[in-house]
């Protein structure tokens, strides 16, 4: 790859080294050995880097965030893997939500059951003179 190939990051930071690197050959050995070690942290740090960013990665566009996997296209089993939690919370809500209302529906019927096997007419707890007379035989 030549230098009209490349970046222009790139080709800046391959000329700014050659600069550096004309400097070092009058630099004493010990300075020279620090710039050497604090090269290799440098580096080491940039493979970390790259090898997080490459991961993964959050990009955000417009009000969202989402996160994705590097660079890679996603496989079907990825994207199966990322759908799978949305169906089984759609699946439990929906289970729930049945579980409700069976429960409800049962506490109607025993209601509507004690109603119509009760002595009383159903029409008799509508009656505004029942009400009257079960606060005064509450109050006795």
């Amino acid at each position: 790859m030549n230098a009209t190939q490349l970046e222009p990051q790139d080709r800046i930071a391959r000329q700014i080294t050659a600069r550096l690197a004309a400097g070092t050959a009058e630099l004493p050995y010990e300075i020279s050995e620090r710039l050497r070690a604090a090269r290799q942290q440098a580096l080491g740090r940039r493979k970390r880097v790259s090898a997080l960013r490459t991961a993964a990665a959050v990009s955000a566009s417009g009000g969202a965030a989402v996160l994705t996997l590097g660079d890679e296209p996603q496989s079907w089993w990825s994207r199966l893997a990322s759908v799978l939690p949305i169906i089984a919370l759609a699946a439990g809500l929906i289970v729930v939500h049945s579980l409700e209302n069976d429960r409800r529906a049962s506490e109607v019927a025993e209601v509507d059951t004690a109603l119509l096997t009760d002595d009383l007419p159903p029409d008799a707890y509508a009656d505004p003179g029942f009400i009257q007379f079960l606060k005064q035989s509450g109050q006795e």
